[in-house]
């Protein structure tokens, strides 16, 4: 068992050391996504020797294309999955209380009813945030961090969600779950904290002839030769790609699609509008205050078969669906004039072969194969810890310790310099001075570029903690300025500057 170092370090030179010092370890792991991370961090911190590698980047795939959300497992209750349910509320707690209260919030979803809602609208979403309330109070989780559900006023609908229409708005249900401040930026500090107990880090790098004890490592930035890498165990946790790694795994993905709008097109909303999809019980679309001046509509649950993308494509139907949901709950219905960029993200189910995939199970698998490669697939981004502690108990009788270790950045935030804008503390936490001052451009608290509220000690920090190695790197992960094209390439000579000058300064 370890003990954490106090700043975790990712760069280009400690990614030449662990590539330079790669021998027999206790546990590789393939995929740096949620899953990968926490399965990285949980057998570290029992005191394994652990390699976790990614063909891309940190949080590359599903785990930077969701809604951003801690879910407490609601909607499993409407189709009587209560263990879902169960587990995610446990989870959310442990991560808002306790592993990342930094980057998860307490976020108010609004409901509206009107005077044409169909009579299961009226009451049912009532009903099912009072069992949302007994799932809060059953984990353990206060209500100062998750306030009790309530029935509130038309005027009280409209201070939360300012765009919804007051045509026949009669009152409205608001329920507390949980909000992250980025899903990208909880995969790093993971991955970040995982390294801190000793585990080495290698992006950029992709994974061949894997068995359960050795695989072939292949750097894609060319700057080091193939290795053979031994090791105790290897784990496939690369999601819907996880067939590529082990062909007997079946993985049906669904793509889930928002639409992302200027803030102000929905009125700067600081709750989530929350629109039932019509003919059903448990799906909604949902309108999510976002940062960067950003809203993110979503979300779409539809099949998507066929070979799977690196960055899937967000097809026509997809942006029809979400603007047809949400428009008659509007005052000002919204078009795709009004849309400034949109992004998708592939579920990694387990291929039941059965029914909508709207109606196949969020459950997690965890199984071994012929070769000794252990895979876990499915399951929810809230659900990651527990999913890596059935993990690593398959291979460690040491006991789990995550659910009582602060990712990197949980502690108290200490005084910052003068002049730093709120939002680095939001996203840095107790590493936001840190931030600042290691910065080695100048102007760390100048912005990236006119009107985006990244500053360019964020970029620095980026490729000197985080391990950013691109350009895409910083802007598309670190960052999320990469989700608006003109925002892109806005910040771009910033981004190159950070990567060119950092690097010349390590």
């Amino acid at each position: 068992m370890r003990t954490a170092r106090k700043t975790p370090v990712l760069d280009g030179h400690s990614r030449n050391l662990a590539w330079d010092s790669l021998d027999h370890v206790d546990l590789v792991v393939i995929g740096a996504g949620v899953t990968g991370a926490g399965i990285a961090l949980d057998a570290a911190s029992r005191g394994m020797s652990v390699v976790i590698v990614d063909k891309h980047d940190i949080a590359f795939g599903t785990s930077r294309w969701s809604s951003k959300l801690a879910h407490g497992g609601l909607r499993y209750l409407a189709s009587l999955n209560f263990g879902i349910a169960t587990r995610s509320a446990r989870e959310r707690g442990i991560m808002m209380e306790v592993t990342a209260p930094h980057l998860v919030h307490s976020l108010p979803q609004v409901m509206p009813v009107m005077t044409d809602s169909a009579m299961v609208h009226r009451f049912l979403p009532r009903i099912g945030f009072i069992a949302g309330d007994a799932l809060r109070i059953a984990a353990g989780t206060s209500r100062g961090t998750l306030p009790m559900s309530r029935s509130v006023t038309a005027a009280r609908v409209r201070d939360l969600a300012p765009a919804v229409r007051s045509r026949g708005l009669l009152c409205g249900f608001v329920n507390y779950d949980g909000q992250l401040v980025d899903d990208a930026r909880l995969v790093t500090a993971i991955v970040r904290t995982a390294a801190s107990f000793g585990a080495e880090v290698l992006t950029h790098t992709s994974a061949h002839q894997v068995t359960g004890n050795s695989v072939v490592l292949h750097d894609e930035l060319g700057h080091h030769p193939d290795r053979i890498l031994t090791a105790g165990a290897v784990v496939n946790a690369t999601g819907v790609w996880a067939g590529d790694i082990d062909s007997s795994t079946k993985v049906r993905p669904s793509r889930g699609t928002h639409l992302i709008f200027p803030a102000e097109v929905f009125g700067n909303p600081t709750g989530a509008l929350t629109v039932p999809v019509p003919g059903h019980v448990n799906r909604f679309c949902f309108v999510l205050p976002a940062p960067l001046g950003r809203v993110y509509l979503g979300l779409t649950d539809m099949d998507s078969p066929g070979p799977i993308p690196d960055v899937p494509e967000v097809p026509e139907e997809d942006v029809d669906f979400l603007l047809d949901v949400i428009n008659p709950a509007l005052q000002t219905a919204v078009t795709r004039d009004d849309m400034i960029g949109s992004f998708a993200g592939l579920r990694p189910l387990i291929d039941s072969g059965d029914g909508d995939t709207a109606d196949v199970s969020r459950e997690h698998a965890i199984f071994t194969n012929d070769d000794g490669v252990i895979t876990v697939v499915g399951g929810k981004l809230t659900e990651y810890r527990l999913m890596a502690q059935q993990t690593v108990d398959l291979i460690s009788s040491e006991t789990c310790r995550t659910k009582d270790i602060p990712l990197v950045g949980a502690g108290p935030v200490g005084k910052l310099p003068e002049g730093t804008p709120d939002w680095v503390r939001e996203r840095y936490g107790s590493e936001a001075a840190a931030v600042v001052n290691s910065c080695a451009l100048e102007l760390p608290l100048e912005r990236v570029a006119d009107g985006i509220d990244v500053t360019r000690a964020e970029f620095a920090w980026a490729v000197t903690h985080e391990g950013a190695l691109t350009v895409s790197d910083i802007l598309d992960r670190r960052t999320r300025v990469g989700l608006v094209d003109s925002d892109r390439d806005a910040a771009l000579p910033a981004a190159e500057e950070a990567l060119a000058l950092v690097k010349g300064a390590s």
